[in-house]
């Protein structure tokens, strides 16, 4: 069982992590009950109040079984970044830590999972006339050429990237212009090499055909739960261009309600998407080697595993 090499006077910290779809929220619910700990989120979405359906988020029901912190921590309109994650999670982990409570971290989003555990390497600070710019150019031209643009100078970076992830692409290439540096070679260079913890990571994953049944059916799940009028409702509130209703499915059925695409190609676009996605997220895990992979059946082993290490 692979785990992080860290001093051991530092707090344990268990880590559960997959593609979406995979199963992570009931398996997660089921081992905290057991271990009795408290769920940290790590989905970058669940932190904003008014998503729900969209995101797979935990019910008050499964909320009220086991604790989850850093959810609903966010309104809609508001600025939520990996460096504010990574200062409110650490909080959560101290204050889990102080109780004897032991933390699972929970989600599918690499990039806060890293700034939660490992911290965050200083971008710098883009003068204001480069975002102002940069933002002129995204109006004017969309996402996808400037993501080609960003393929062209990081083609690390765009690969992650979704083609219509607008906040972080002009991140990217703000970063890289006040910096002269790919935003790439920068998390080459950090490394992410401050941990503070010693860390359990424990991955889900399918073969490919379940995982894309999988997500075929939590898609129309979703939509029989009411995903299209919680859409409705967010456009009702909240302008269409705001950070979140660019996110995977959100981003899909706005451009439905507004007319940009007809429900079938919508819906279509949407399964692809999500595939896609799914993959670059097991692309990005399976470059750690820390990860201890499991098939989501194999709750007993992953509960022992657990065991032992708190054990300690």
């Amino acid at each position: 069982m692979t785990r992080s090499r860290n001093n051991k006077n530092y707090p344990l910290v268990a880590v559960l992590l997959g593609p979406t779809a995979v199963g992570k929220s009931a398996i997660a619910l089921e081992l905290a009950r057991r271990l009795g700990a408290e769920i940290v989120n790590a989905d970058s979405l669940q932190v904003y109040r008014e998503l729900n359906i969209g995101t797979a988020k935990p019910s008050p029901a499964e909320r009220l079984l086991v604790p989850h912190h850093l959810v609903d921590v966010a309104a809609p309109p508001e600025p939520y970044d990996a460096a504010r994650y990574s200062r409110e999670g650490r909080a959560v982990l101290a204050a889990l830590h102080a109780r004897g409570i032991p933390p699972l971290v929970v989600g599918g989003s690499g990039l806060y999972l890293k700034a939660l555990l490992y911290g965050l390497f200083e971008e710098g600070s883009p003068r204001g006339e480069i975002r102002l710019r940069l933002k002129r150019e995204l109006t004017d031209l969309g996402p996808l050429l400037l993501h080609r643009r960003l393929a062209a100078l990081d083609p690390i970076t765009a690969g992650r990237l979704h083609p219509h992830d607008r906040y972080r692409i002009l991140r990217a290439l703000e970063v890289m212009e006040a910096s002269g540096r790919p935003l790439s070679e920068l998390f080459q260079a950090h490394r992410f090499r401050h941990c503070p913890y010693r860390i359990l990571k424990l991955g889900l994953r399918l073969p490919r055909e379940e995982l894309k049944s999988r997500i075929a059916l939590r898609l129309k799940a979703m939509l029989s739960q009411g995903f299209l009028q919680e859409v409705e409702e967010l456009l009702r509130r909240y302008p269409p261009d705001l950070k979140p209703l660019q996110s995977l499915g959100y981003r899909h059925l706005r451009q439905y309600l507004q007319g940009e695409r007809s429900w079938e190609e919508s819906i279509a676009a949407l399964e692809v998407d999500t595939r896609r996605y799914a993959k670059r997220q097991l692309t990005w895990f399976r470059a750690d080697p820390e990860i201890n992979w499991f098939h989501p059946d194999q709750l007993e082993e992953m509960a022992a595993a657990l065991a032992g290490f708190f054990a300690v």
